[in-house]
C-alpha cells in the first residue's frame, strides 16, 4: 500500500471529453483483463496484491477510474442529481452506465487493445455487462461480481441502503472510520475484518478525490439504466458470477438473476462473503478468472 506523498501520476485515455486514468499490471503481451470498479470506489478497490497475483497467472490487468471517480474526469458542471426523480423515471440522470462502458473501451483503445477479458465489482459488474451487450466483439469473456442485472433486483437491505446513501464523510479521519462502519453492515461477516486496509483504502480515496456530488451521479446512472437481462441473453462469451452470500448490499438475487441472465454462465458463492473482496478468497478468485480466461 503507497501512502498519500506516493499517489503517482498515471497515465489517462480520452472518452469524448473526458479523461481516465487508469495503472497496468503483467506483461501487455499477456492476455488483457479489464477490472471496472463500484459505486463512488476507485480503481485502488481492486486491491494491487490482487492485480499482481492475477498478472502472475499470465494476465496482463488493466484498473482504472471510473468518471466522477479518483484521477479521472469529474462532471462538476453537472451538479448533483435529484435521485428521487431519477428513480422514478421522472429526470434524466446526468449519463448512464451505457456511458460509462464507452469510458471502459476507451481504456482498452488507449492501450490498443483490441478484445479483452472483462470484470467488474458491483456498478461495475453492471458496467462490465453493459460491455458485454453493447460491443460483442471486445469481450472474450464476462466476469460479474457482487453485481445485477437491474437496479430492482437484489436490493440492499435498509440498514446496507441507509449505510450508503449516509452523510459523507468531511475528513480523511471520517472516511476511515465510516468505511469501518459500513464494513460492519454489508462487508464479509464470514472473515476477519482487515480493518488496517480498510481505512487506508477509504482515507487514500479521500485524498485522491473526494466528491460526493460524483456519488450521487454515479447512483443516478445505476437509478437511470435499464433492465439488462434481455440484453444478456444475446450474450455468448463464457460468463462468471460471483457473490457473497452474506451480500446485503447487493443481496444474492442479483448474482442469481445475472446467471440466470446469461446462457450458460457459471455462477459462484462464498457463504460469509459480504460486498467486499476478503483477502482470504483472493486465490479462489484468481483460481475462477484464470480457468474462465483458459476456457477461450
Amino acid at each position: 500500500m503507497t501512502t498519500s506523498s506516493e499517489i503517482p501520476t498515471l497515465p489517462t485515455a480520452k472518452s469524448g471529453d473526458l479523461s481516465l486514468a487508469y495503472e497496468t499490471f503483467g506483461d501487455p503481451g499477456d492476455p488483457a483483463l479489464l477490472l471496472i470498479m463500484g459505486l463512488g470506489a476507485q480503481m485502488i478497490g481492486w486491491p494491487e496484491d490482487l492485480c499482481r497475483q492475477l498478472a502472475q497467472e499470465g494476465l496482463h490487468v488493466i484498473r482504472f477510474d471510473n468518471r466522477d471517480a479518483g484521477l479521472s474526469t469529474h462532471l462538476h458542471e453537472a451538479g448533483r442529481p435529484d435521485l428521487r426523480a431519477v428513480a422514478k423515471h421522472e429526470a434524466q440522470p446526468p449519463y448512464t452506465l451505457t456511458d460509462m462502458a464507452a469510458d471502459a473501451i476507451a481504456v482498452l483503445d488507449a492501450l490498443g487493445i483490441e478484445q479483452a477479458h472483462i470484470a467488474g465489482g458491483s456498478m461495475g459488474g453492471m458496467i462490465a455487462q453493459e460491455v458485454a451487450i453493447e460491443y460483442p466483439g471486445r469481450v472474450l469473456t464476462l466476469t460479474s461480481i457482487f453485481s445485477t442485472p437491474a437496479s430492482g433486483v437484489g436490493k440492499p437491505t435498509p440498514e446496507a441502503q441507509a449505510a450508503l446513501t449516509g452523510p459523507p464523510a468531511t475528513t480523511v479521519e471520517e472516511a476511515g472510520q465510516r468505511a469501518v462502519q459500513n464494513a460492519a453492515v454489508f462487508g464479509s461477516t464470514g472473515f476477519p475484518l482487515d480493518e488496517e486496509r480498510v481505512v487506508w483504502r477509504a482515507q487514500e480515496q479521500f485524498r485522491r478525490a473526494n466528491d460526493p456530488a460524483g456519488f450521487a451521479r454515479q447512483l443516478a446512472a445505476i437509478y437511470g439504466s435499464r433492465d439488462r437481462r434481455p440484453g444478456l441473453a444475446a450474450v455468448s462469451v463464457p460468463t462468471l458470477v460471483i457473490h457473497g452470500e452474506a451480500d446485503t448490499l447487493v443481496q444474492p438475487e442479483g448474482g442469481q438473476a445475472t446467471a440466470d441472465a446469461v446462457p450458460g454462465a457459471r455462477l459462484v458463492t462464498y457463504p460469509g462473503m459480504g460486498h467486499d473482496l476478503p483477502a482470504q478468497l483472493w486465490p479462489d478468485y484468481v483460481k475462477e478468472i484464470s480457468a474462465l480466461v483458459r476456457s477461450v
